[in-house]
């Protein structure tokens, strides 16, 4: 399994909003990506912060969706997102909650 941790900035104290259009907008995109798992977005509204992490079933299915999919949730996003938000990749060595062990993806 792999994950994607991408941590933004948003241009006002707007949560809601963000919370609104990623629920409406973005979560719908994501479903249709091949190999998409789950998405899990932290708020922190007294930094104006969001830390989204996607679970993905491989490298490659994270690597197409940055590819061919993520610069139109940029755009989706751009109103309320202040820069460019920070990408970062890693394999998913644990789980509780997906229910893998190191090293193996299911």
């Amino acid at each position: 399994m792999y994950a994607r941790i991408v941590n933004m900035k948003l241009k006002t104290d707007d949560g809601p909003q963000f919370t609104r259009t990623f629920e409406n907008e973005v979560i719908p995109v994501l479903r249709k990506q091949k190999g998409f798992r789950d998405e899990i977005c932290f708020l922190a509204p007294e930094r104006s912060e969001v830390t989204g992490i996607s679970f993905w079933n491989d490298r490659e299915n994270a690597e197409e969706y940055q590819r061919a999919t993520y610069p139109g949730v940029l755009k989706t996003l751009s109103k309320l997102v202040e820069g460019t938000p920070e990408v970062k990749t890693f394999e998913v060595s644990n789980s509780t909650f997906h229910k893998i062990a190191a090293g193996l993806a299911t």
